[in-house]
């Protein structure tokens, strides 16, 4: 199944927390459930936190007591700041979450009935959207990745973190289907070992050759060649290029550089964020400290040790080689283009 689903008044959708022990599919009717499952992870991906708050946004119109289109709103707008508050980083959420909020805010609609409809169909075709367009963007970079390489990516990009098939892991994906012979290392991509649990799953249910690494090894494998390409996600880009991602990412990029390795972030031109000059003004998620301190519900640390824990951190664009998106491969000076890029859309 795709990552997160619509069915008939149910939002289904892969517990990513169990996996890859247990493939669990867990229902939800109500908005506040959604917001309680992007909070707590049990979906997460740039991309797929978007679909999943527009299903959740169709959720509490089909769920409203509203009686008029006025009332039916204002329980929208509601549902639609608890969706927002749960991460703050991502920019698929905001731009799901205002992409559904201005169909339901047409003049056109006199009874509540047809906005919940049009809301409904509106979440399918986010979701619809995106698996067309990493397909597109999968395509795209594909290109960049030539037969005998081994390519390096960090925390989950594939299916799992979009509605479906992925992004800088689609095009490891793509490259694979046709033909090429590669091999991945996979970051296991601490705390939440997003590498480990989800992105090794993935490669080995694609029969993709792979080896998980930890975090610290992947300076050492640049240094001794044994890296060709760097692909990683997006969770917010700056109009300058700058690129929120996974923490250690921007690590992984001034490596590249020292090392002379390609580094590409790979993302839907939705997680572009014009509004927003440089990396400097993307608000970083703090998360719990048990994800440092513990493993796997073990603790690890001393009891009541002081933790600093960002869920991502910024790569200035000057470490960045190209950005990929559905709308072609970005390169510097990247303002220009990723203009032209939202433009088109």
């Amino acid at each position: 199944m795709r990552t997160i689903e619509w069915d008939d008044g149910v939002v289904k959708m892969i517990d990513q927390r169990k996996l890859p022990r247990e493939f669990v599919i867990v229902q939800f009717t109500d908005h506040r459930e959604v917001a309680r499952a992007i909070k707590e992870m049990y979906i997460r991906g740039a991309p797929a936190i978007g679909a999943a708050a527009a299903f959740g946004l169709a959720l509490c119109a089909r769920s409203s007591k509203a009686k008029s289109p006025a009332e039916l709103l204002a329980d929208l707008e509601q549902a639609a700041d608890t969706l927002l508050k749960t991460r703050p980083t991502a920019v698929n959420l905001p731009w799901a979450l205002g992409r559904m909020l201005e169909v339901a805010r047409k003049t056109e609609y006199t009874e509540a009935e047809q906005i919940a409809n049009a809301l409904v169909a509106e979440a399918q075709r986010i979701a619809d959207e995106d698996v067309e367009i990493n397909k597109r963007m999968a395509a795209q970079g594909a290109e960049l990745i030539e037969d005998g390489y081994n390519v390096l990516t960090h925390c989950n990009t594939g299916s799992l973190a979009t509605v479906d098939y992925g992004t800088a892991l689609g095009v490891i994906r793509t490259a694979h289907e046709q033909g090429k012979r590669i091999h991945v290392w996979v970051d296991e991509t601490r705390p939440r070992l997003q590498g480990a649990r989800l992105t090794a799953w993935e490669l080995m249910r694609y029969g993709i050759p792979m080896t998980l690494i930890a975090d610290n090894a992947a300076g050492h494998l640049m240094r001794t060649g044994q890296v060709d390409i760097v692909l990683v996600g997006a969770d917010r880009v700056a109009a300058n290029g700058d690129v929120a991602n996974k923490i250690g990412t921007y690590k992984l990029a001034v490596l590249a550089q020292e090392n002379g390795v390609p580094f590409y972030s790979v993302c839907p031109t939705s997680t572009v964020d014009l509004s927003l000059p440089s990396g400097d003004q993307i608000t970083i998620e703090e998360r719990d400290p048990a994800e440092v301190t513990h493993v796997g519900g073990v603790g690890i640390a001393p009891e009541g040790v002081p933790v600093y824990n960002p869920a991502f951190d910024v790569t200035p664009h000057r470490y960045i080689t190209g950005i990929v998106t559905e709308e072609g491969i970005i390169t510097p000076p990247f303002a220009p283009g990723l203009r032209r890029a939202k433009a088109l859309v």
